[in-house]
């Protein structure tokens, strides 16, 4: 098995034959009939804090309302949170789910079509391995992988098996976004190159974790899967993790994932040729364990004069100065567009003079929910792709790609000095120390495999 993946699957084929961005990305209807059943499996569905859902329950919401499907298991590791998501599955469809706690019983059933995974990072690429062996489509949510290794796995397993494996950067299902993008490629600023992206969150000080037995209700064995064994520590689950190596990675990975995506989509290329990382835990220091940088910037340097910018803060949420908390500037040679990060887009001229304002309320298909925390479409074009009646709008090999570009400045930020990448592969250039981060140590039995 080759340990580096070709350029020729990393290229999308509607972008890379120049082809225009399709405003309509799904077949199936709300409100339509489907004539085939697809019956899924949601992993991770804890239900998060009050008034704020989780990924799993969000992907049965947005789910459960795609015609024909069918949700036939729940499925997480901690006990406490299936009766909760059963409940919530059988009011949104009429009927009760099936729960499980070991995702490898519901691989079992031959009646399961797909499988969506909403875990902790760490579990990502390889459930979703595990998942396309076993025979079934796959949903992941971003990051698709904890580390660069497994998520080429992942596209050569995908490749190998056949299936369809769609990562949750939901935003190019989003009509707005795919209009925006089109414009970009056909002119709108001129050439584009350079796209500034930005992320601000406050999130409070975790302390420092204490090693305690975990919950009875936790199958801590089981949470930690493919990473090797650790004591329990109470600041770890539900959440917290994401802020450790061992199992996350980073605000960068967490959120920075979606809008590198775009940004990458929009400037119309691949894999850089050069990677900085600036930034570490700067704000809350010694106030707890916390591994991540809370304040980061990623710097990514393509072929052709073309640049990405990442600034990530999770100490507050304010923006760029003038800015909102999250979006993209993209700045060309006739102008600048400005994405909110959501459904609306401003193009400016050289002069900064709005020259076109895109919001909303300017489309009412369903390409354009209004919601970007997930697009009915993107549901619906994941199950209309199973059934042979649509293409993928985030086909894994481009999640990978734009979820490398995030794992490359976790891997500058952790060497704490710049990398020369390979444009073919993204593959580390002379830099040994950089190129053990590519990968990581599995617990014994849980290595992933193509």
């Amino acid at each position: 098995m080759s340990n580096s993946i070709s350029r020729r699957q990393f290229v999308a084929s509607s972008i890379a034959s120049g082809a225009a961005v399709t405003l309509a990305s799904g077949s199936t209807l709300r409100g339509q009939s489907a004539s085939d059943k697809i019956v899924i499996a949601v992993a991770g569905v804890r239900m998060g804090e009050p008034g704020f859902s989780g990924r799993g329950p969000e992907l049965i919401q947005k789910f459960s309302g795609v015609p024909g499907v069918e949700i036939k298991y729940v499925v997480d590791v901690d006990s406490r949170s299936l009766a909760p998501a059963a409940a919530f599955t059988e009011k949104k469809t009429g009927k009760a789910p099936k729960t499980e706690t070991d995702f490898r019983r519901v691989l079992e059933d031959k009646d399961v079509d797909a499988l969506l995974i909403a875990t902790p990072d760490h579990w990502h690429a390889p459930m979703a391995i595990m998942a396309a062996k076993a025979g079934k489509h796959v949903y992941v949510e971003k990051p698709c992988s904890h580390n660069p290794r497994e998520g080429e796995i992942l596209v050569e397993v995908a490749a190998k098996y056949k299936k369809v494996v769609q990562m949750g950067n939901q935003r190019r299902s989003i009509g707005n976004v795919q209009q925006m993008i089109q414009e970009l490629h056909e002119g709108v600023i001129g050439k584009v190159y350079l796209a500034n992206c930005f992320y601000a969150r406050r999130r409070q000080p975790i302390g420092f974790g204490k090693k305690v037995a975990p919950p009875a209700e936790l199958n801590w064995d089981l949470w930690q899967g493919p990473a090797p064994r650790t004591a329990f520590r109470d600041n770890l689950h539900p959440y917290n993790w994401h802020w450790f190596w061992h199992w996350g990675t980073g605000e960068a990975l967490n959120n920075g994932t979606h809008l590198l995506d775009v940004a990458r989509w929009g400037l119309n290329v691949k894999l850089p040729t050069r990677v900085n990382s600036m930034g570490g835990r700067w704000h809350d220091v010694g106030l707890d364990d916390w591994e991540c940088p809370d304040n980061q910037e990623i710097q990514l340097e393509f072929e052709g004069g073309r640049g990405i910018t990442w600034f990530g803060r999770s100490t507050s949420t304010y923006g760029a100065p003038g800015y909102k908390a999250n979006g993209i500037v993209f700045i060309g040679s006739k102008g600048t567009l400005d994405y909110d990060g959501g459904v609306s887009y401003t193009v400016y001229d050289l002069n900064n003079k709005p020259v076109k304002k895109v919001t909303s309320e300017r489309r009412t298909d369903l390409a354009n929910s209004g919601d970007p925390g997930l697009g009915d479409n993107h549901a619906d074009n994941f199950i209309d792709t199973i059934r042979g009646k649509g293409k993928l709008n985030a086909p894994i090999e481009e999640g990978f790609v734009s979820t490398l570009l995030a794992q490359l400045g976790n891997i500058s930020h952790r060497v704490g000095r710049s990398l020369k990448t390979n444009p073919a592969n993204g593959h580390v250039i002379g830099d040994p120390e950089a190129m053990k981060l590519w990968s990581r140590e599995y617990e014994k039995g849980w290595e992933p495999k193509a």
